[in-house]
């Protein structure tokens, strides 16, 4: 059976996206089954319903996606901050607020270092997260600044 922690290391953001693509497609064209397993149209031999264990791959590649892209979504924050956006221009660009933006940021940092004392190499160390956590800054006081023309 897949789970997401056995298969999250075997593909990449593309390629789990990809695979997702093409069961999802193949699971949404699938000729549909009565409750004895039976086609209830003219079988199509392109539209294969799903096994058990490829639904089951379906759900947990939908997991490594949402992981996956959540990771990247942070290091994204990360970038843009270190580019000079305000929160509130990240939240606009999330769909969000500047304070739901930091708190997910922070949340994610909180993440790496839990991470990192579990495994003692992955995620940030100590070090790593006080540089993030002042990298990110606070929103309040950081786009008050710059409305006053106080920050560059």
């Amino acid at each position: 059976m897949s789970t997401p922690d056995e298969i999250e290391g075997r593909f990449t953001l593309l390629t789990a996206a990809a695979r997702y693509d093409k069961l999802r497609a193949r699971d949404s064209l699938a000729t549909p089954v009565d409750d004895d397993d039976l086609p209830l149209t003219p079988p199509d031999p392109d539209a294969v319903p799903l096994s058990r264990d490829e639904a089951l791959e379906l759900l947990a590649l939908g997991e490594v996606i949402a992981r996956k892209a959540g990771y990247g979504r942070q290091l994204s924050v990360r970038s843009a901050r270190s580019a000079g956006a305000s929160w509130s221009q990240i939240g606009a660009a999330l769909g969000t607020s500047k304070q739901a933006a930091w708190e997910a940021h922070g949340r994610w940092i909180d993440d790496q270092a839990e991470q990192h004392r579990r495994s003692g190499y992955s995620g940030l160390d100590e070090n790593e997260v006080a540089v993030v956590r002042a990298a990110a800054g606070e929103p309040e006081r950081e786009d008050d600044d710059r409305a006053w023309g106080r920050m560059p």
